[in-house]
């Protein structure tokens, strides 16, 4: 039986971390409002965002970590390196959520802008800060920018029983995830928000993607091979992506919306980006076959110097989406306070992405050195760490 099951990938895949690096950069980037270099992210020119990157890329790496363990250390073990991670992304959340508000508390009362507070949806917690503290905890209120940890918390949260699915039925896995995203639509199911409404990222929709991406992981990305470099699926992915740079177009010349025929509007709109709709999924695999097509995963330069940047972090998702969210509200407020030059938004862009990087290599020495064998106390009699 157990040869039966797919085998998670034994070697770390490169392009993991350099688009899950680049996904980081273009989070920040977007996350600043009215950055003109948030131009260059992949939400002006389709239907999808950073957002999908991030998501499927989290659920092919988690597959990666705890399938290898679910196989070698079974269900209950593997379930509670899972908890373990959503615990320890669930604390980040909240100290993220305790330094943000006091950022922006800080700024608003320094700078005498109220608005800062209204911008980033933190009116709430300045009106009854102890209830609004109690909804955070139970991740119903999210302050601007601060939607994916609480979406990738619940996915791990039920990503368990799905992994030992996935492993024993790869195919059935998919499907009971793809009746999940159907029947969120059909009730139009999503967790309770605080003060009102839902998540802005509704779990039972992503959870589609990060499945998805679990379940190329475990081998479904090379059942798709021969599939994926059919110049037929090649060209369909180039005509979707030529299709939606077109629709997007109208979004920022409106005489062209003229050129889309009405039955193609009433077909396409809205495009959901809480509920993942289907154009946005179609638009992401589109751009994940190309990228594929052009980037294999033993292509050798992705070892180059220069994507290390975009891989270190990568490797250090979770610290730098944190950095990043810090950071995107500094940006707001240079080019609030100081200059809301074009000039000004090019040097902050590429300050923050630098900063990340340096908090990235940062980390990354700081593992290799925890790394290294401690050497032998040179007093005998003495171990490490003891006081004469």
């Amino acid at each position: 039986m157990a040869t039966s099951l797919p085998q998670p990938l034994t070697e770390r895949d490169l392009r993991l971390d350099l688009f899950r690096g680049i996904a980081l950069w273009l989070i920040f980037l977007g996350h600043i409002p009215s950055n003109t270099v948030s131009w260059i992210t992949i939400r002006n020119y389709g239907f999808s965002d950073a957002t999908e990157i991030f998501v499927f890329i989290s659920g092919y790496s988690a597959a990666f970590v705890y399938g290898r363990a679910m196989q070698s250390a079974g269900f209950v073990i593997a379930a509670a390196r899972v908890l373990k991670r959503a615990w320890q992304i669930y604390v980040a959340h909240v100290f993220l959520f305790a330094i943000y508000l006091a950022e922006i508390a800080y700024v608003a009362k320094n700078f005498d802008n109220p608005l800062y507070t209204e911008e980033m949806g933190v009116l709430d917690f300045m009106k009854n800060p102890d209830v609004t503290i109690l909804q955070a905890l139970m991740l119903k209120f999210k302050p601007v920018n601060m939607d994916v940890l609480p979406l990738y918390i619940v996915l791990l949260i039920w990503f368990a029983p799905i992994l030992w699915l996935l492993l024993r039925s790869p195919t059935l896995a998919l499907l009971v995830s793809a009746a999940i995203y159907a029947v969120m639509w059909m009730f139009n199911l999503n967790l309770p928000g605080y003060p009102s409404g839902g998540w802005v990222f509704n779990p039972f929709a992503w959870q589609l993607l990060f499945v998805l991406g679990a379940w190329c992981a475990l081998g479904g990305a090379q059942r798709l091979g021969r599939w994926l470099n059919s110049p037929v699926l090649i060209g369909c992915a180039v005509l979707y992506l030529v299709f939606a740079f077109l629709i997007a177009l109208t979004w920022y010349i409106p005489r062209l919306a003229v050129y889309v025929p009405a039955f193609v509007g009433e077909a396409i709109y809205p495009i959901d980006k809480t509920n993942l709709d289907v154009l946005r999924i179609l638009h992401f695999l589109s751009l994940a076959v190309i990228t594929v097509y052009f980037v294999p995963r033993n292509w050798p330069r992705l070892k180059h110097p220069v994507f290390w940047p975009a891989i270190v972090c990568g490797q250090h998702s979770l610290e730098i989406f944190c950095l990043g969210v810090f950071l995107s509200f500094a940006g707001h407020f240079v080019f609030t306070e100081v200059s809301n030059r074009v000039l000004t938004h090019f040097v902050v862009s590429l300050a923050g992405i630098v900063i990340m990087v340096g908090a990235a290599a940062l980390l990354s020495w700081y593992k290799r050195v925890e790394r290294q064998p401690r050497p032998p106390s040179k007093q005998p009699g003495f171990a490490e760490g003891d006081v004469r």
